[in-house]
């Protein structure tokens, strides 16, 4: 049997039960979308038999074939080209700097949507959760809550160094431990079945190098259900504030860069945690509350903002 111009060929008695590279990452994927063979069979208009075909490496996918059940697992683009990799075809989808030229109309959303939330501290991630773009309210909620921005924030602007970090908002986050392994677990379901890459290793190495952070917080807890709202307690001498996080991606994205990029929120969850987020940006003079743009102009709160607000070109 044939579809897509795949091709079916017999295995020995010894290969006979290993899976291929691709077999391996497609049934993985399909796992972890709770799918059975049918279930994705049935989806992707193929048969079952050939499902298990492909997984087995009895079949070997065509490269429509590959973007098809990708297309059906919904699979990052990212992982689609590793997918394609593993089966022997060139990648498929590019991964343009945010500074070039064709991401004007992608900066210029960033921008308007940061503006938009203020005075809620909103910033945008890559995929290493580095801190590319934020607003004023980030710089007015860390110069409120930390006093002193650390100078390995303003050198290196990450939000998961800033949660863990034992100088960082890990002192003042009442339900640490669910923010945390909350934030891992959305790293090691986002790593997908390849794995975290080696710069990802390497700042989840930094991370458990701090002090008191559970070994079995290194593995994805699959008890956890994935959610988009990751609630943080603050409290610090007087300022006490309920604040959710909500996760923004861009629609229907063709350039791995711009899918794997999180607008995250924090929105106050009541009435009184309203209050003294905006107390916060009061409280903070505009001069030295400027959201950060870019990485090259540093400043107490990342780096300095432009007079309109318009997020500054990625140097990276």
């Amino acid at each position: 049997m044939e579809h897509y111009g795949d091709r079916v060929r017999p295995l020995s008695g010894e290969n006979r039960n290993e899976l291929s590279p691709f077999g391996r990452l497609i049934r993985w994927w399909r796992t972890a979308k709770g799918m059975s063979q049918l279930d994705l069979a049935l989806a992707a208009q193929v048969s079952s038999r050939h499902v298990s075909f492909i997984e087995t490496g009895r079949s070997t996918p065509s490269r429509d074939m590959v973007l098809l059940l990708a297309e059906v697992l919904d699979v990052p683009l990212r992982q689609r080209n590793s997918l394609l990799e593993s089966a022997g075809y060139a990648a498929a989808f590019g991964e343009a700097a945010l500074d070039a030229p064709e991401m004007a109309k992608i900066r210029k959303v960033l921008d308007y949507i940061l503006t938009g939330s203020e005075p809620n501290p909103t910033f945008v991630l890559d995929r290493y959760q580095n801190i590319k773009a934020s607003n004023r309210g980030v710089a007015c909620f860390l110069e409120g809550v930390l006093g002193e921005i650390p100078l390995w924030h303003r050198e290196r602007p990450n939000y998961l160094r800033l949660v863990f970090h034992p100088e960082g908002l890990r002192r003042f986050i009442v339900n640490w431990e669910e923010v945390a392994c909350g934030l891992l677990n959305r790293i090691h379901r986002e790593a997908g079945a390849v794995g975290p890459d080696r710069r990802m290793q390497e700042l989840l190495d930094e991370l458990f190098s701090f002090p008191d952070i559970p070994s079995r917080w290194g593995h994805r807890d699959l008890r956890v259900e994935p959610s988009v709202v990751i609630p943080m307690q603050i409290a610090r001498d007087r300022f006490e504030a309920s604040l959710f996080s909500t996760v923004t991606t861009i629609g229907t994205p063709r350039d791995i860069t711009v899918q794997e990029l999180r607008i995250e929120c924090f929105v106050p969850a009541d009435d009184a945690s309203e209050r003294a987020v905006e107390a916060l940006g009061r409280a903070v003079p505009r001069s030295s509350g400027r959201g950060h743009r870019g990485d090259s102009e540093r400043t107490a709160g990342g780096s300095a903002g432009t007079r309109s607000g318009r997020a500054r070109r990625d140097s990276r």
